[in-house]
């Protein structure tokens, strides 16, 4: 009996392990709820981070976020300067540390 319980507890944690966190970390500001959805820091790129957010229930595809210029870059390549308490905001300045 033992031996079940350690196998199904072995198969969960590697199924945690393996699967995407959905919504990982929200904010309410200013009447709106952010959510950051995936993030990836750039290993050559310090202060960039590849990340899909929802605002309002309203999913973006993943841009990237420069924090030294603070906007935020689309898959088209146009750069938008970050929204005072929008998703820039709060990537930069949660995850900066």
């Amino acid at each position: 009996m033992g031996k079940y319980i350690a196998l199904l507890l072995v198969l969960a944690l590697s199924f945690s392990v393996a699967l995407p966190a959905e919504a990982s970390f929200c904010r309410h500001s200013n009447e709106r709820v952010i959510c950051i959805l995936s993030i990836k820091r750039s290993a050559k790129n310090y202060w960039e981070y590849r990340a899909a957010v929802s605002v309002d229930g309203v999913k973006r595809p993943i841009e990237v976020y420069n924090c030294r210029q603070r906007v935020r870059v689309r898959k088209d390549g146009t750069a938008v300067p970050f929204q005072p308490n929008g998703a820039g905001e709060l990537i930069c300045s949660n995850l900066k540390k």
